[in-house]
């Protein structure tokens, strides 16, 4: 046998069998999805571990049978039934632990967190509490909204004049968003009265927790309108310009109408936050729902008071969150439609 220059032998090469060629149609049976073992692991939940071990068989008798095809789509059938016996498991397991967290200990914590008697009676006193903190956050998220729109605004200012009054945007945005919100509201519940300032002195406790919560909220809400409005594309603006527009104008009339359907679900998701943190006023001295329920469990030695108020938290922000994602989805729609 000799060897040409290439390094190719000059001896006939034999022609391939059956064997050799059997990838290209397809991929031998041990090759196919069907042989994996793990679908019998989905029988411990009977109703969807049966139809995946069905189609875990037939996959393995097409397999057999050359039908790589048909293999391979049975099973992918198999590896969803068998995901959904994982997702049932995960979810047993977790209602059984929380039976038994419930249960344990002569259903101690069903006494103590969840006790029909004491949610009752100190139902009144944790409404009329509530209600403060409804009015604390319905004014708050009124309020946030113009004035986290002025910062953003002051933060886009264009040309180095403005530099100054961005720095001072910059060190507002800051400031809030690292100072932790609990201190905040001490500092100017607390701190502006001993100040003894000539209006915010004279402000009630009430009004300054309203204050505390404006300020803390403008500097999140106004980064969203930040991003919202940079969000739109520059040839917009641009273009705005090109045919007389003021830079106002140009926010008003072409940037800020696109923007606002880019910004709803980000807001809807920072006054969720504000809803929640209206609770951290009883710090200060607000008789808010924690606060009376607070002196409930105090006086009965139980904590089911402080569960109802978390269970009224919840019910108002469940709608909320319900409508982001709502939104979210039919954004991402419009957005997939636009680029078909």
């Amino acid at each position: 046998m000799t060897v040409t220059k290439a390094g190719h032998s000059d001896q006939p090469q034999r022609a391939p069998g059956p064997a050799a060629a059997a990838p290209a149609s397809g991929g031998s049976p041990a090759a196919l999805p069907g042989r994996q073992p793990w679908p019998y692991l989905a029988l411990l939940i009977p109703p969807t571990g049966i139809p995946a071990v069905r189609k875990h068989l037939a996959a393995r008798r097409a397999a057999r049978t050359g039908d790589s095809f048909a293999a391979r789509a049975l099973a992918a059938e198999a590896a969803t039934w068998s995901w959904y016996s994982a997702a049932l498991a995960f979810t047993l397991l977790l209602v059984a632990f929380a039976v038994l967290f419930l249960t344990a200990n002569d259903h101690a914590v069903i006494q103590k967190f969840f006790n029909p008697g004491v949610l009752r009676s100190s139902a009144p006193a944790v409404l009329r509490g509530f209600l403060v903190n409804v009015e604390l956050f319905l004014i708050a998220e009124v309020l946030v909204l113009p004035w986290a729109l002025f910062v953003a605004c002051l933060r886009m200012l264009p040309g180095p004049a403005s530099r100054p009054i961005r720095a001072l945007g910059i060190g507002y945005v800051d400031l809030f968003r690292g100072l932790p919100a609990v201190v905040a509201i001490y500092l100017i519940a607390f701190g502006f009265p001993i100040a003894g300032l000539p209006v915010l002195g004279s402000m009630t406790g009430f009004e300054l927790c309203v204050l505390a919560l404006v300020l803390i909220y403008g500097a999140y809400v106004s980064e969203v309108f930040r991003a919202g409005l940079q969000s739109v594309h520059w040839s917009q603006a641009a273009a705005a310009r090109s045919l007389g527009l003021s830079y106002v104008q140009t926010l008003r009339h072409v940037i800020a109408p696109q923007a606002i359907r880019r910004m709803i679900p980000p807001l809807l998701n920072d006054f969720i936050g504000l809803q929640k943190d209206t609770a951290l006023v009883s710090f200060v001295g607000l008789l808010d729902a924690f606060n009376q329920s607070r002196i409930v469990a105090s006086n009965e030695f139980n904590l089911s008071a402080v569960t109802g108020v978390g269970i009224a938290f919840v019910l108002i922000t469940i709608p909320t969150a319900r409508l982001v994602d709502r939104l979210t989805a039919r954004d991402a729609r419009r957005r997939q439609g636009s680029l078909a």
